[in-house]
């Protein structure tokens, strides 16, 4: 048999992949020097230290009508702000399936959904959910509730130079601001101009609760009032289609600087120097049922075995427990105050000796 005659072509497509090679290379050693050129970014010593928690939606399905799957949400809501939590993060532990979408996965997804929206119902001023939580099923028990009465829930008769409201569909005035319901005697004019039913921080001023007339305010950043007051304003609501999510859709620029994980096959928390390391941004995730075990091994983002490797440190916070299991709603509640004195905030001055009502402020 005639060997094979090499032809001409072939070296062309040799020649013409070897280029592509090297041009790929070129372009991946750029990159990597502008990456390593690239001063690192700093985070503000200035920043307000928060804590944030994580948990899988699925834990409704362990409640055994609709009214406790709403009473359990309520008891997280519950911790979560006698604990000071800033954010609370409901992550799906049972995962994308590609090419696989069941009934199954879009029950745990609406399990997320109305964890989440329980937890923002609840967040809310009183005076404000009639305009941004219309009638639905996923609020259907809501009144079986127990009050979160937080700090911003206030009453027409507090007095405090913040407020939470929500902008009116009155029409502004010329060279006016929006109205908005700070849920006080009458509307209040702030100093922009914004679309209606769009929720609000107003820091009024000072004789706003002097007049009989529509008071005046200036629109803030939600997190104003705890940077400038010290006082707990309330979480906000994030959900994770993933573990995976958890962590890298953080709100912070930096991520979390201090991340604990809860499980009965963790270390013992008394044996463990917490306090060594002070925090900014802190996150404690917890399993549901199953554990984080489960969420790892239905998230395909993450190319580890161990769950423990996602954590700065993987603790049992409940050690010779006597009950098999530890519900998730248990869990928050028992390691929120475990850790009250355990782990050190990296606190700073900005909220430190500051006036907190409106009599301080004008004194």
């Amino acid at each position: 048999m005639a060997p094979k005659v090499k032809q001409p072509w072939e070296d062309l497509n040799y020649i013409k992949r070897k280029m592509k090679k090297q041009k790929t290379e070129a372009k991946l050693i750029k990159s990597t020097k502008q990456k390593e050129e690239k001063p690192p970014e700093k985070t503000s010593v200035a920043e307000t230290p928060t804590l944030s928690i994580a948990l899988p939606g699925s834990i409704l399905d362990n409640a055994q009508s609709p009214e406790l799957r709403t009473y359990l949400a309520g008891q997280i809501a519950r911790a979560a702000c006698i604990y000071k939590v800033d954010e609370i993060i409901v992550f799906d532990d049972y995962g994308q399936i590609e090419n696989a979408y069941t009934a199954a996965t879009d029950k745990k997804t609406k399990c997320c959904e109305q964890l989440a929206t329980i937890l923002q119902y609840l967040e809310c001023p009183q005076y404000l959910r009639k305009y941004l939580f219309p009638i639905q099923s996923s609020l259907k028990y809501a009144g079986l509730l127990n009050p979160l009465d937080a700090p911003h829930h206030m009453r027409k008769g507090d007095q405090f130079q913040f407020r939470e409201g929500v902008v009116l569909t009155i029409p502004p005035k010329p060279g006016r601001g929006s109205f908005v319901d700070a849920g006080l005697f009458k509307p209040v004019i702030v100093d922009k101009v914004l679309e209606p039913h769009f929720r609000v921080t107003v820091k009024l001023s000072p004789k706003a609760y002097e007049t009989t007339k529509n008071g005046f305010g200036t629109v803030v950043s939600p997190l104003t009032p705890k940077k400038e007051t010290g006082k707990y304003w309330g979480y906000t609501v994030r959900i994770a289609n993933s573990l995976n999510e958890v962590f890298t859709k953080s709100p912070y620029s930096n991520g979390y600087d201090l991340t604990l994980g809860t499980s009965d096959k963790g270390a013992c928390v008394d044996e463990i120097d917490l306090k060594s390391k002070s925090y900014t941004h802190g996150l404690i995730v917890f399993g549901g049922v199953q554990g984080l075990e489960y969420a790892l091994e239905n998230d395909n983002a993450l190319e580890i075995d161990d769950v423990s490797l996602l954590f700065d440190h993987y603790i049992n916070i409940c050690p010779e427990q006597a009950c098999r299991t530890i519900r998730t709603e248990e869990a928050v509640l028992i390691t929120l105050a475990e850790l009250r004195t355990k782990i050190s905030p990296n606190m700073n001055d900005s909220v430190a000796n500051i006036p907190t009502t409106m009599e301080e402020e004008s004194s």
